[in-house]
C-alpha cells in the first residue's frame, strides 16, 4: 500500500496550522510574549510528529524542510489579525485542536505504515502523533494535559486507527481511508465534547479516620 504522499502533505500542511493556531491562543489567553506564542505553536505543532520519528528512528519530519516553520509563523499571524474571534472565544480553540488531532492521526498512521509496521503499532503511532504535541503544549501552558483528564481525546485517535483498519482490510481506496479515518476522530471528539461523554475518572478510596 503506497502512501499518496501529495495527498498526506496536504493534510500534515492543515493539521499543523491547525494545532499551531490552537498552541498560540492558548499562548496568548496566558499573556505570552510573541516568542513565548510562537514556540508554544510550534511545539504544539511538530511534537506529536517528532516523538513519532524518534520512536521510528527517522530524522525529525520538521527537519527536512522550513515549511513547518513558516506555517506556524502563519499561525501566529493568522490569531494577531483575528484575535478577538481566535483568543476570545473557547470554541475557535476547541475546533482547531479537533482538526489537527484528526488530521495529524492519520498522517502519524501512513508514516508508520510506510516502515512496514504491523496495525496495531501503526495506531499507538497515530495516537502519539495527534495528542502528543497537545501535551507538550499543556506542559509548557502549565496546564494539566488535556489527554490525562476525562476528555475523549486518544480514544478518538484510537478510533480513527480502527476506522483506518477496517477500511484498509476492506480494500478501500486509499484516499477514502484517510478521509474516513481523519473525520472518524474529530467526530468522536466533537459529539463526545456536545453529549458531554467522558471516561470515568479513578478516585482513590476513601479514608478511613480511626
Amino acid at each position: 500500500m503506497a502512501i499518496d504522499i501529495n495527498f498526506i502533505t496536504i493534510l500534515d500542511f492543515i493539521g499543523t496550522f491547525a494545532f499551531a493556531i490552537s498552541g498560540v491562543r492558548l499562548a496568548a489567553r496566558k499573556e505570552f510574549d510573541l516568542f513565548g506564542a510562537f514556540v508554544v505553536g510550534f511545539v504544539t505543532a511538530v511534537g506529536g510528529g517528532t516523538l513519532r520519528d524518534l520512536l521510528l528512528d527517522v530524522p525529525p519530519f520538521w527537519m527536512q524542510t522550513k515549511s513547518y516553520i513558516l506555517i506556524t509563523f502563519l499561525a501566529l499571524l493568522t490569531t494577531i489579525v483575528f484575535k478577538k474571534w481566535i483568543v476570545k472565544f473557547n470554541y475557535t480553540f476547541f475546533i482547531f485542536d479537533a482538526i489537527g488531532l484528526g488530521l495529524f492521526t492519520v498522517v502519524g498512521l501512513e508514516k508508520s505504515f510506510a516502515v512496514g509496521n504491523p496495525m496495531w503499532v501503526n495506531i499507538i503511532m497515530g495516537c502519539i502523533t495527534g495528542a502528543a504535541g497537545g501535551i507538550f503544549r499543556d506542559v509548557l501552558i502549565n496546564e494539566v494535559p488535556l489527554i490525562f483528564r476525562k476528555d475523549i481525546y486518544a480514544v478518538a485517535c484510537i478510533v480513527g486507527g480502527l476506522v483506518y483498519w477496517i477500511c484498509y482490510l476492506c480494500h478501500a481506496p486509499m484516499m477514502l481511508t484517510q478521509i474516513l479515518a481523519a473525520i472518524s476522530v474529530i467526530l468522536v471528539r466533537v459529539l463526545a465534547v456536545h453529549f458531554n461523554v467522558c471516561l470515568p475518572s479513578l478516585k482513590p478510596e476513601p479514608e478511613v479516620h480511626k
